[in-house]
């Protein structure tokens, strides 16, 4: 992203809405100006504020009159008064900040915007995970903390060093140059993005297994993670299995959805239990 320094006016409505805190105006040219290294490429600025397209001098001129008769002069909270935010051509490495922050981008590995995965949320539909597996999501990162790629690889090499595989649907994994090892492109390692998902699943029995490498690679990495994780339900819709397993292992967790399975079943293992019990 790029302020225009030509049409800023330092009015400073634009430093509240970036979620990384990468805008500021700088005191000593009173414009705003966009902390590169800190920017996601997220297009919440460009997006997020109405514009207009007032003259810039006129706008510098009547506040500064206003400043000299000590009365204010201000745009609404919520404006870009003149314009001044615009979104350049980015190329790689770069691109890859756009791409995972940016929610009307669409990744080309995937087809889907936003983070780039619909994680399990169509398992019936589409069954990432099976009768005695389990799913996790490892989310990295959050509005005003962000991730950098190479925390997110420490992550990965830790899992895959454990013999854990990757959800191949997911944009994370396309970037791996190895699966086997969790490496991702060595170009992008130090670009910063809004947030990620990692996606695995296992056996029901390495569920204390992964939730202690996600615990213990957390405490090593300066950002944030959110663990996702789930199984299928049995026929009354209840989960008699890892609901009690997480409870003995003391993690505080919540139910928080249930795909209910409405979608068009596609998958040829319900489609084939579909066609016996109608025969």
């Amino acid at each position: 992203m790029k302020i225009n320094q030509q049409k800023c006016v330092g009015c400073g409505n634009c430093v509240p809405v970036c979620p990384m805190g990468a805008i500021y105006v700088d005191q000593s040219t009173t414009r705003a100006t966009i902390n590169d290294d800190a920017c996601v490429e997220c297009g919440a600025c460009f997006r997020g504020m109405s514009t207009e397209n007032l003259n810039p001098t006129m706008v510098r001129t009547v506040r500064k009159v206003a400043k000299f008769l000590r009365f204010r002069f201000e745009p609404e909270p919520d404006v870009c008064p003149t314009s001044a935010f615009e979104m350049h051509d980015l190329e790689m490495p770069r691109l890859i900040r756009q791409i995972f922050s940016d929610p009307v981008v669409e990744h080309k590995s995937t087809g889907i915007k936003g983070r780039g995965t619909e994680e399990v949320k169509t398992n019936d539909v589409n069954p990432r995970v099976g009768a005695g597996e389990v799913g996790y999501t490892i989310e990295f990162g959050r509005p005003g903390v962000g991730v950098r790629f190479f925390e997110i690889q420490n992550m990965t090499r830790e899992l895959a060093r454990n013999g854990i595989t990757f959800e191949k649907k997911n944009p994370i994994t396309h970037l791996m140059t190895n699966t086997s090892t969790g490496d991702l492109r060595e170009d992008i390692l130090q670009e910063k993005i809004l947030s990620a998902i990692v996606e695995i699943k296992t056996e029901i029995t390495r569920v204390e297994e992964v939730l202690r490498i996600v615990h213990d690679v957390n405490d090593k990495i300066d950002t944030v993670t959110a663990v996702g994780i789930s199984t299928r339900c049995d026929e009354n819709g209840e989960d008699k299995i890892l609901d009690p397993l997480l409870e003995e292992l003391g993690f505080v967790h919540v139910r928080a959805k249930t795909n209910m399975g409405l979608g068009r079943v596609t998958n040829q293992i319900e489609l084939k239990k579909i066609e016996e019990i109608n025969i």
